[in-house]
């Protein structure tokens, strides 16, 4: 229980061991603690070592022999005090690191996320999952999709969430959509842009927002793909503009 504890805190299970057994004595050398703890001399070194450099472990000399002793238990409070202290300063560095470690992985290769969903439902999570932890502002989402096809599959009230969802963020929009009832308004939070369905058939339901994009196929089998890439994202969004500015001419 009070090893557990001890762990719980910071300690290593062999330090945490090391530490009770010397509480227990008035003193020890590294031979009795190796024979008390079952632990091998060698490691009976190092985690002594650690211990002292945590200021819970002092040495002192009996005889000729070098032993060791456990500094009061209240100490255990000044050290918790220092992990807090050293937990908050690295908690104000790791905005500052972040971006230097993701550099690093950029570099080697970004390792694309990729997730499948099955059903309605699962198209309705991949739909969650683009704005999941998102702030909003910023740089527009990207929306591509056959609008008689998700009136027909999904309510005004269902459609009328998520569009709720992305104007509350602020969010921006360009849409490329086909649609055989007529066309869509472009607004204020939204520029549309509509495809001949005839010479551009889409069945899919697109989105690419930053470094996300979320494709949902809507034929018999209703699915989706949601995968986050700032590779694959952007070259979505440039095929798009391409697209799109051409349509605008």
């Amino acid at each position: 229980m009070l090893e557990k504890y001890l762990q719980d805190i910071g300690l290593s299970d062999k330090e945490a061991t090391v530490y009770l057994t010397l509480l227990a004595v008035e003193h020890a050398s590294v031979l009795d603690l190796a024979k008390k703890t079952k632990i091998k001399r060698p490691t009976v070194y190092v985690v002594l070592e650690s211990l002292s450099k945590k200021g819970l472990v002092s040495e002192t000399t009996i005889g000729k022999k070098t032993h060791y002793q456990a500094e009061p238990p209240e100490r255990l409070e000044t050290f918790v005090e220092k992990r807090k202290i050293a937990l908050e300063e690295s908690q104000r560095t790791l905005k500052d690191v972040i971006p230097q470690i993701k550099s690093i992985a950029r570099e080697t290769g970004e390792r694309p996320v990729v997730k499948y969903f099955e059903g309605k439902e699962g198209i309705i999570s991949a739909s969650e999952e683009m704005f999941r932890n998102e702030t909003g502002g910023g740089e527009p989402i990207y929306l591509i999709y056959p609008k008689d096809l998700l009136d027909e599959m999904f309510p005004e009230q269902e459609r009328s969430k998520f569009k709720k969802i992305r104007l509350d963020k602020k969010v921006k929009s360009k849409f490329l959509y086909t649609y055989n009832n007529g066309e869509v308004a472009s607004d204020e939070m939204g520029e549309r842009m509509k495809l001949d369905s005839g010479k551009c058939p889409i069945t899919c339901d697109i989105a690419i927002y930053k470094d996300k994009v979320r494709i949902s196929v809507l034929g018999k089998r209703l699915s989706s793909i949601f995968i986050q890439s700032k590779d694959v994202a952007e070259t979505l969004k440039s095929l798009f503009n391409i697209t799109f500015n051409s349509l605008k001419k």
